[in-house]
């Protein structure tokens, strides 16, 4: 058997150790509901997170089919402990539900007061009324992507910005190597065949990762962002020198006529990207080369970009393959949702470990952190001041906790 333990605030370790079913200070009962979206394949628990939980004392109520598109079972989530239920209204009934998708208007209706929601927020696509139904509905909502470690970072953000990194190359190097609309070129090369040419933009983590992955597997590879300091930490923590360069429109259009991939792996922090790549330059690309573009979750960096779907992910314009699948981590739905289960699960813990959600509130910062509605009191100040709504600081509607 295993105990679970925290590295930094967030993820799992396992110790040996022999472990008897107990019940914590206080245990509640949690929802993991099927996600309806149709680019969404994740799931917020996975099957051996949930048996600390039921050690615990919790249950676990998991819908019916909720991990199949992570390849988990009803039968490992209920060889676990989990309950499997066959309707969404059992598990919205549960004291915290975690979802990987924010809950839509009508899953949002089967909420009731007191529970705590767990989902990302996602700020872009936010809107008042969005707002306004959760303050009705007096959930206590909680950000999974404004999370904070101990450290002050992001963990879920860090974590599916690192899978995108990765997932876009590879994902990448399988539309390059196809002979049909590709190129039927090999990323890496070979010997005395000369490797396919990368140009990523954007040096945030997503290209990092993409960058790491692309020098792995062989590729010259060329590093474009506005922000110096990014670049300089680039050259730093890859360890080796790179082409690196500001975003100067006759620099990116030399690297772009030759490239066999471009990835797009800016993010804006208004939530909506500009547009870097102009069509013109596009039609001057290799035809068969591929374009990625990460950031259509926030509107995409390329004129060309039009969102595509996990059913139909790419289309060819002036001869280029463009992807341009939001949420590109959902590829790897297994992978992802571990990954989400291990900082979402030891924060469970926390919470049966302390007395219950309120008392994680009160004793553990980076969990408030993510709060932006209260019992109705609407507790971020951004949102606030963007819909024209009163804030109140969680520190002051939080009960005593003793």
């Amino acid at each position: 058997m295993t105990q679970w333990t925290h590295k930094f605030g967030f993820g799992l370790e396992t110790l040996p150790e022999k472990v008897a079913v107990k019940h914590g200070a206080s245990s509640f009962s949690i929802g993991i509901p099927y996600e309806i979206s149709n680019t969404e394949n994740r799931v917020a628990v996975v099957p051996h997170s949930v048996k600390p939980l039921v050690m615990q004392g919790h249950k676990v109520i998991v819908q019916t089919g909720a991990g199949l598109r992570s390849n988990y079972s009803d039968q490992e989530y209920s060889e676990a402990g989990a309950i499997i239920a066959m309707s969404r209204q059992e598990v919205f009934k549960s004291d915290v539900l975690v979802k990987v998708a924010p809950p839509t208007i009508d899953e949002i209706e089967l909420l009731h007061p007191d529970q705590c929601l767990i989902s990302p927020l996602q700020l872009p696509t936010l809107s008042e009324s969005y707002v306004d139904r959760l303050l009705r509905h007096r959930v206590t909502s909680v950000a999974m992507e404004y999370l904070q470690a101990a450290d002050g970072s992001y963990p879920l953000v860090r974590t599916m910005s690192e899978i995108a990194g990765i997932t876009a190359i590879q994902t990448a190097a399988e539309l390059l190597c196809r002979s049909e609309f590709g190129r039927g070129v090999l990323l890496g090369g070979i010997s005395g065949v000369p490797p396919a040419k990368v140009v990523i933009l954007g040096a945030g983590v997503v290209g990092e990762f993409a960058i790491r992955t692309a020098l792995a597997l062989g590729a010259t590879v060329r590093v474009f962002d506005d922000n110096v300091y990014k670049l300089m930490r680039i050259q730093q923590i890859i360890g080796r020198r790179l082409y690196t360069s500001t975003i100067n429109p006759e620099q990116l259009q030399y690297q772009l006529l030759s490239a066999d991939v471009v990835i797009g792996a800016v993010h804006s922090p208004t939530g909506r990207s500009t547009i870097l790549v102009p069509e013109e330059m596009i039609m001057k690309m290799k035809e068969g080369s591929v374009i990625i573009d990460v950031s259509i979750d926030q509107g995409g960096i390329f004129e060309t970009s039009e969102v595509t779907s996990m059913d139909n992910p790419t289309f060819i314009k002036h001869g280029v393959i463009h992807y341009c699948v939001p949420n590109i981590a959902s590829k790897v739905s297994r992978t992802a949702s571990a990954a989400i289960s291990n900082i979402i699960t030891p924060l469970l813990l926390k919470a049966g470990s302390y007395g219950g959600i309120e008392a994680l509130l009160h004793d553990h910062a980076g969990f408030r952190h993510g709060v932006y509605t209260y019992k109705g009191h609407l507790t971020n100040e951004y949102l606030s001041k963007r819909f024209g709504h009163k804030y109140t600081a969680l520190d002051l509607i939080l009960p005593s906790h003793l």
